[in-house]
């Protein structure tokens, strides 16, 4: 974003992190919205502005799909939030793109290790219309914080503009109930306080809440 970073929010997005081989087929852009992979674990959000359901890759992006679902086992992100919401108008990167970020919130960063960058040139995943994202600095840097994108971001893949060193974004799943919210969150009122003149106009006020998180049951493992 120039970056999605972790403490200073990025410039994936921005500053810093605001914005962390497999045996099933893959579906096509166009189909993406409308296939559910059976096998792959899926997690609810409960939030205060609704209800988002997310597919979590865990055959493709092993690593960053791990870290994802064991935070959400321990229940690090109930009580957690969606706090930045990056529009056309709002964006100061090249070229623009439209977020949410969320997750335990950045003031915990620190208390955590990152995990290892899976990139989407080795995972083979994009970032597209609703997919779930780690927010990072320098790769090995994300930790719980996450985006998911409105519209396809290209600039946000391994090789796009928007992390300067050209790995681009760990995406390890999608949106596949709950884009409504998604898309609703992101047209919040974004005045906050901003912790870096980059990311002023994007802080959500007020948050929106995440009740809980949880694994869906029925879904995979």
């Amino acid at each position: 974003m120039n970056n999605f970073t972790r403490r200073t929010m990025p410039h994936i997005l921005g500053a810093g992190l605001l914005l962390q081989a497999c045996s099933v087929s893959v579906p096509t852009d166009k189909q993406a919205d409308n296939v559910v992979v059976a096998d792959l674990p899926q997690v609810v959000l409960d939030t205060s502005a609704g209800e988002i359901v997310l597919e979590v890759d865990s055959k493709r992006a092993p690593v960053t799909a791990a870290n994802f679902l064991g935070h959400v086992e321990l229940g690090a992100y109930d009580g957690g939030k969606f706090y930045r919401a990056v529009r056309l108008d709002t964006d100061r990167g090249t070229p623009p793109i439209e977020v949410i970020q969320g997750g335990r919130g950045l003031e915990f960063e620190d208390d955590i290790p990152g995990i290892a960058h899976e990139p989407t040139s080795s995972t083979g995943l994009r970032h597209l219309d609703g997919t779930i994202s780690m927010s990072r600095s320098e790769p090995g840097s994300a930790t719980t914080e996450f985006f998911i994108t409105i519209g396809d971001q290209p600039a946000l893949d391994a090789g796009g503009t928007r992390a300067a060193d050209g790995l681009g974004f760990a995406a390890f799943g999608r949106v596949i109930l709950g884009m409504d919210v998604v898309r609703a969150i992101q047209a919040m009122p974004a005045n906050g306080a901003a912790p870096d003149p980059y990311v002023e106009g994007q802080m959500l006020d007020p948050v929106v809440t995440i009740t809980t998180a949880s694994r869906r049951k029925g879904a995979a493992k």
